[in-house]
């Protein structure tokens, strides 16, 4: 960043077409959860509102892009498939939005959806917290490793106070991007998901954090 340049809002996924100007620094956001009892919801700039209607990326390109992800190379020792597709102009309608909400102090934190998709999203929203987890409630068609592990972009998880929701959804709906309430912020250091009414992540923070830290370094001596 040069001497003239204004702080930039952290970028929701990693490309130049993200980069956007927050005049006031002080609201530069954080990934960090925040505090207990707020809400999480899901940005999606690519799942567009039409009127009240949800319109979801289709099941074929969610699940030839789901191939490709580091979930599919990890635990199913596949590389194949395509990498998410690139859609700018959903890109451009969530760091728009994004940039207003952090402007208007509407939000408590926001983190991109890349690698890992929006578990590994949420989990490292927990590992920078102090003492806090997460429950969350997924009701996504199709697997529920893609729901998960997905990791398409033009999506963030922000945590908003429950006074500041109806705010938040507003400036989504003037930005045309969908927003899902998905959970809250817990008190303790539980992480739980469900999915369509059955639990698939039950943990603590630190033995997920464990995993997440030093997984690499495991395999390297292994090796």
């Amino acid at each position: 960043m040069t001497a003239s340049a204004k702080p930039a809002l952290p970028s929701a996924h990693p490309s130049p077409a993200e980069t956007s100007v927050l005049d006031d620094a002080s609201r530069v956001l954080k990934i960090a959860f925040r505090e207990e009892v707020d809400i999480i919801l899901l940005l999606d700039g690519v799942g567009a509102t039409a009127g009240a209607r949800y319109i979801a990326p289709s099941s074929e390109n969610v699940a030839r892009e789901f191939s490709s992800s580091e979930y599919s190379k990890t635990v199913g020792g596949i590389v194949a498939g395509e990498p998410p597709a690139i859609d700018l102009s959903a890109e451009k309608r969530l760091i728009d939005c994004l940039v207003a909400l952090a402007a208007e102090g509407s939000i408590q934190s926001a983190h991109d959806i890349s690698d890992g998709g929006l578990a590994v999203t949420l989990a490292e929203s927990c590992f920078a917290a102090n003492g806090l987890g997460v429950t969350a409630k997924l009701e996504e068609n199709g697997t529920a490793e893609s729901a998960l592990f997905g990791e398409r972009g033009a999506r963030a998880v922000v945590s908003v106070t429950p006074a500041h929701l109806a705010r938040v959804l507003d400036t989504a709906r003037q930005y045309q991007v969908a927003a899902h309430e998905i959970g809250k912020v817990i008190r303790g250091d539980a992480f739980r998901i469900q999915y369509r009414g059955s639990a698939v992540i039950d943990s603590s923070i630190p033995a997920l954090r464990d995993a997440w830290a030093y997984s690499l370094e495991r395999n390297l001596v292994k090796g």
